[in-house]
C-alpha cells in the first residue's frame, strides 16, 4: 500500500473477517511482536476475544482504510465512572498504524476519529496507555494534546 498524505482515511468497526489483518499490525513492533500470534490461521482465542467486544456496546475495534485495505486500528471501550461527576470516559487501546502508512497522517485521523466518537457521546475525558519502551509512540500522543497525568500500573497474571 503506498500512501500519500492527500488520501482519504475512512473509518470502520472491524469485522471477524479483519482479524488476521488486525493482529499483524498489533505484532508489527518490537513489543506486540513478543505477545501476539500473526499468521493466516491466527489463534482461536482471537476470534473469542473479538465476539467480546463485538457484544458490548461500550466497545469497538476500529480500523482505517485506505483504498479499502486496513491502515490502521484501535480498541475504543466507553467506562461508566462516579468520577467526574458520573461522567464517562473514553479509553483507547492497541492502537497501529500499518508500517507503510506511518508518516502521513493516518494515526492523527484515526486518534481524531475516537476523540470526536467520545466527544459526541458526551465523554468528559479520553485517555490511553502507551509503554515506556515506545518513545515515539509517547511524543505522537502529547502532540495531540494528551498529558502524561498518572502513573500507570499493572499486575501480570501469565
Amino acid at each position: 500500500m503506498r500512501v500519500l498524505r492527500d488520501q482519504e482515511v475512512t473509518f470502520r468497526e472491524a469485522t471477524a473477517d479483519d482479524l488476521a489483518e488486525i493482529v499483524r499490525l498489533l505484532a508489527d513492533d518490537p513489543l506486540g511482536a513478543t505477545r501476539e500470534t500473526p499468521g493466516d490461521d491466527i489463534p482461536e482465542a482471537y476470534f473469542t476475544a473479538f465476539a467480546a467486544i463485538e457484544k458490548d456496546p461500550n466497545n469497538a475495534v476500529i480500523v482505517a482504510e485506505i483504498d479499502g485495505r486496513i491502515a490502521g486500528t484501535l480498541q475504543l471501550t466507553f467506562i461508566p465512572g462516579l468520577t467526574y461527576t458520573g461522567g464517562e470516559r473514553a479509553q483507547i487501546e492497541g492502537v497501529r498504524v500499518a508500517a507503510e502508512a506511518r508518516g502521513h497522517g493516518v494515526g492523527q485521523a484515526i486518534i481524531g476519529w475516537a476523540i470526536e466518537r467520545a466527544r459526541e457521546r458526551g465523554c468528559r475525558v479520553v485517555q490511553l496507555t502507551t509503554d515506556r519502551q515506545r518513545p515515539d509512540a509517547i511524543r505522537f500522543y502529547q502532540k495531540m494534546g494528551f498529558r502524561p497525568s498518572h502513573m500507570g500500573m499493572k499486575y501480570p497474571l501469565t
